[in-house]
């Protein structure tokens, strides 16, 4: 990877993954370390998690479209060598929580994904992305279960 040409985002704007993508099928023990470590670096770079969890669900029927997305990621993280968490002193230890809800994310059972973070005196402590188990039947709905999520991980 070290002569290719790195990238702004981990993953193409409104890409979608799923099990029945055309393309020849690729090495499953390159890719499951490959996604392997790339889950064990998304602890210390949450920007990444996203694009991570993606790719995670597909450990079994993999496919070139798959592969390409994880070194579209490492490309990423060549052109961000330092992005990360950073924690620094303030004045206040004011909490606060973040949520989002990505509608009917997945193309393969059209369930949701929401994610939450939570920062205390401006630090970034928790964040956790989880599919639904359950199909949602609005965005508003998305969104509630999101907003009740972060809740929980606030409380």
């Amino acid at each position: 990877m070290l002569g290719s040409r790195p990238c702004d985002t981990p993953l193409e704007p409104g890409q979608k993954l799923s099990e029945d993508q055309d393309g020849d099928p690729v090495d499953r023990g390159r890719y499951q370390r490959l996604v392997g470590k790339l889950i064990y670096l998304f602890h210390s770079r949450p920007d990444i998690a996203i694009a991570v969890s993606m790719v995670s669900q597909f450990m079994h029927a993999l496919r070139t479209s798959h592969l390409e997305a994880v070194m579209r990621i490492l490309r990423y993280l060549k052109a961000s060598p330092g992005k990360g968490l950073y924690f620094s002193k303030h004045d206040h230890l004011s909490v606060e929580a973040f949520t989002d809800a990505n509608w009917v994310g997945s193309i393969t059972d059209r369930r949701s994904t929401s994610e939450y973070c939570t920062f205390v005196g401006g630090n970034l402590v928790t964040w956790r992305s989880k599919k639904h188990n359950v199909a949602a039947r609005s965005s508003a709905e998305a969104e509630f279960r999101a907003i009740v999520q972060g809740v929980c991980g606030l409380l």
